[in-house]
């Protein structure tokens, strides 16, 4: 359960000012500009979420227009919307929506003391919030005008592109948020397992990229290559001592069957692939049940991930 009024907790990047050494920020309920803050909680990549009165009526503690931010585990960072069973349910509703990505409202009835939020006070209360989570990574290793494209792409679908290749320039790649070019063995690289990773060394290299990114947690790797060539270096990867389940992780050749020729094209295709096992992680349980997801065999393009239907915004306690 949800710990109310409980300090903030995520030790590790980047510090804030307020912070102490334990990276532990104590709930701050006055005197603070939520919206300065939950901007600066975002430039340090950190999740959480904003709760918002949107409406209120009767003698609800929580007045329109009350904010507070929470945690990824539903506790308060700073600011208030309403005390008791309220918060909690507000609390509640923080969780599910930073771990869905997806925003919640939240109805709290003060006048029912077993049906509502056992306070009856009398009253309504209805409570916005939204996610506010960091961009995702991805990560392209390589360089040339498919590459180029998928950074542009890449950045343009809301993802921090970080591309890591001796080739690489700023004047190729203004849209990427951090270039690499002094490290060929991708050692300064730390895939996470919400990463995605895209190979686009044009058969130069491809074995030794995907040797670092499937000894790492990242969860989705594209490789750009023919089918002939996928073929072979799934092979490679397979003698090396790679199991079934990590050559899962790997798409080759990357994209979906658009017919793609052009470099564009390509770049579309591939790009494309990753919103969709994006969009699908947040309902991975219906994934399975509309789509196959079995493993592709060597140098095949697998089918393109399906996709529940589109649910309209949840209302808490419907």
């Amino acid at each position: 359960m949800p710990r109310k009024s409980a300090a903030y907790r995520e030790p590790g990047g980047p510090s804030l000012r307020g912070w102490n050494a334990m990276g532990v920020r104590p709930a701050d309920f006055t005197g603070t500009d939520i919206l300065q803050l939950a901007a600066k909680l975002s430039a340090a990549g950190r999740a959480f979420a904003l709760g918002v009165v949107v409406e209120a009526q009767g003698s609800s503690a929580g007045r329109a227009g009350a904010k507070a931010l929470f945690d990824v585990e539903g506790e308060i960072i700073a600011g208030w919307v309403g005390g008791g069973c309220a918060e909690s349910m507000v609390a509640y509703a923080a969780v599910e929506a930073c771990t869905s990505g997806k925003p919640q409202l939240v109805d709290v009835d003060l006048d029912s003391e077993v049906l509502g939020a056992g306070m009856p006070c009398g009253g309504r209360m209805r409570v916005y919030v939204e996610p506010l989570l960091p961009r995702p990574k991805l990560l392209l290793l390589g360089h040339g005008r498919v590459a180029e494209c998928l950074c542009h792409l890449g950045a343009l679908l809301g993802f921090a592109v970080i591309v890591n290749d001796i080739g690489a320039g700023a004047e190729r790649f203004p849209a990427a948020a951090r270039i690499i070019t002094d490290d060929p063995d991708y050692a300064a690289l730390a895939p996470e397992a919400g990463d995605f990773a895209i190979v686009a060394t044009q058969h130069r290299g491809d074995h030794e990229a995907l040797l670092h990114l499937l000894a790492s947690d990242v969860g989705h790797i594209a490789l750009i290559a023919s089918r002939r060539r996928a073929g072979l270096v799934l092979n490679h990867l397979r003698k090396a001592g790679f199991d079934r389940q990590a050559l899962d992780r790997v798409r080759a050749p990357a994209g979906i069957a658009l017919g793609a020729h052009t470099p564009e094209e390509i770049a579309l295709s591939v790009i494309a692939e990753i919103v969709l096992v994006r969009r699908s992680r947040a309902d991975r349980k219906s994934t399975r049940q509309a789509g196959d997801t079995s493993a592709a065999a060597p140098g095949e393009t697998r089918p393109p991930i399906l996709l529940s239907r589109p649910e309209p915004l949840r209302v808490a306690g419907e």
